[in-house]
Formats: structure tokens, C-alpha cells, sequence
């Protein structure tokens, strides 16, 4: 298995060790069928039998949830040893040509109880849960922990309305936004960038209207908090300057550029 990301050394070698144990765990199976060849860039869910399991003989394969990649499963790994729950919204695509061994999941159980190798089993599924663990834990953002939120918004939905009073600083972990001015579009909103804090500074109502243009994440931080953070860390406030200084000379670029137009 490998995770979505920068890995650390501790990681690549916990995958190392994982990756020898499902073949070890199959020995003296018979395979429940022949091998499935499957070609790349393929949905796998509608050729994977829900009562199967599948070793990796070649090939790779992305999970993702609600269409976000989390993790690849590689050769010697094992596929649908353990369902997903019906409420998560997850799809399997191979990355590259595929083959895949099936064997039945209970008939694998029971083999694996016969020979006595329930301990390895776990070593392999609670392997893998802390590989995923490790990765969030990575991925989150320390400084904004507390009382932050996230949020999961649909292409389209309103992150700011003009003329609102603000009460939030928001920054996109995952996604796209764009900027509307009285209906105008006048920028963007990139991953990982903050928005909504001049208001916050400024006390004033919102003047402009922020929309997801793709399906984001989004860190919601409140707004005293957010003003405690840029005073015990100037680092934040001087990135933000910088920010907003960059946006106007963009804006003001375009401003220049529609008045020659207009002449």
C-alpha cells in the first residue's frame, strides 16, 4: 500500500513488511477462479465479486473516497479482504494493466484460522489502519487546531456573500474557489490559500462573494481566534499582507487594462 503523499521512512518500510504477508497468508489456496487481466485507467468495482478477496499478482490500484485518492494497493497486496461500509462512496481504478487472483473471503478466514495465522492477519489490516493514521496526522495543519473547523462544500455552493458581517477566516485544503465583485468575477481562490480575512481586519461588511468552483475542503477558523493567531505569530500576518498586496496589484493591473480597452 502506498498513501497519497510524501511517505515517511518508517512508512516505506512498515509497506515493505506488509506487502510479503497476504501470499503468505494464501499459501495452499486454491484460487475461487481465474485470473482477472484487466487493461489500465479502469473502474474495478463492477468486475470485483463482493464475496471475493483478490491478491495483486501485478499491477496498481488508486482507492478513492467520495472521488479524493487516499491510497494504491501494489503487487503481493491484498484487495477486499475487509467491505467498506455501504454509506462511503468508494471506487477502485487501476492505475496500470492489472492481474488479479480471486479467492473466496470466508474460505480465506477459515484457512487462515486452520494454519494458525490469525496474527499475522491482524498484523497486515492494523499495518495498514496505521499507515492511514500516520497520513492524517501528517496532513493536518498543526497551528490551526482548536477551535477550526472543516467543511465539505459542493462545486457551486457560497463560502462568502457580500455584504455579510464576517465571522470567519477560511483557508482550502482541497479545492478551487472564485471571486465575484457585485456579479463580477475579479479572482481566484487557490488550494491551501487564506481568504476572508480583510474583513475580519477591517471590521467591515464583506465585499465580495466567494464560490466553490470545484468540490472543496475547507478550514473555517473564528474570527477572534484568527486575530489572536496573527498577533502571537507575525509570520501569518506577514504572509497575509503579502497576500492581499499581491491581489491588488493584480486587480489593479486588470483595472488599468479595462480602461485602455474602453479608450
Amino acid at each position: 500500500m502506498y498513501v497519497v503523499g510524501e511517505q515517511s521512512a518508517h512508512a516505506e518500510e512498515c509497506i515493505s513488511r506488509l506487502q510479503g504477508l497476504p501470499a503468505s497468508l494464501l499459501a495452499g489456496m486454491e484460487p475461487a477462479g481465474e485470473t482477472l487481466d484487466i487493461p489500465a485507467d479502469t473502474a474495478l468495482n463492477e468486475h470485483l465479486r463482493a464475496e471475493c478477496l483478490y491478491l495483486i499478482e501485478v499491477g496498481l490500484v488508486q482507492l478513492a473516497l467520495d472521488e479524493r485518492p487516499l491510497f494504491y494497493l501494489s503487487e503481493g497486496d491484498a484487495l477486499g479482504l475487509a467491505l467498506p461500509p455501504a454509506h462511503l462512496n468508494c471506487r477502485y481504478r487501476t492505475t496500470a494493466p492489472l492481474h488479479l487472483v480471486p479467492y473466496e473471503r470466508q474460505a480465506v478466514l477459515a484457512h487462515v484460522a486452520s494454519t494458525g495465522q490469525g496474527a499475522a492477519l491482524v498484523d497486515y489490516l492494523g499495518g495498514h489502519a496505521w499507515l492511514l493514521a500516520e497520513t492524517v496526522a501528517r496532513l493536518k495543519q498543526p497551528e490551526y487546531r482548536g477551535a477550526s473547523g472543516f467543511k465539505h462544500v459542493a462545486a457551486g455552493e457560497v463560502l462568502i456573500q457580500q455584504g455579510d458581517d464576517p465571522d470567519h477566516v477560511f483557508i482550502i485544503i482541497d479545492g478551487h474557489a472564485e471571486v465575484f465583485v457585485d456579479g463580477l468575477k475579479v479572482g481566484d481562490v487557490a488550494k491551501e490559500e487564506i481568504f476572508g480575512a480583510m474583513a475580519v481586519f477591517t471590521e467591515e461588511k464583506r465585499t465580495a462573494t466567494v464560490i466553490a468552483s470545484t468540490p472543496c475542503t475547507i478550514m473555517l477558523i473564528p474570527k477572534d481566534q484568527f486575530l489572536a493567531m496573527t498577533q502571537s505569530n507575525p509570520k501569518i500576518a506577514h504572509s497575509l499582507i503579502e497576500s492581499m498586496a499581491r491581489k491588488i496589484n493584480v486587480l489593479n493591473r486588470q483595472l488599468t487594462g479595462t480602461g485602455l480597452d474602453g479608450q
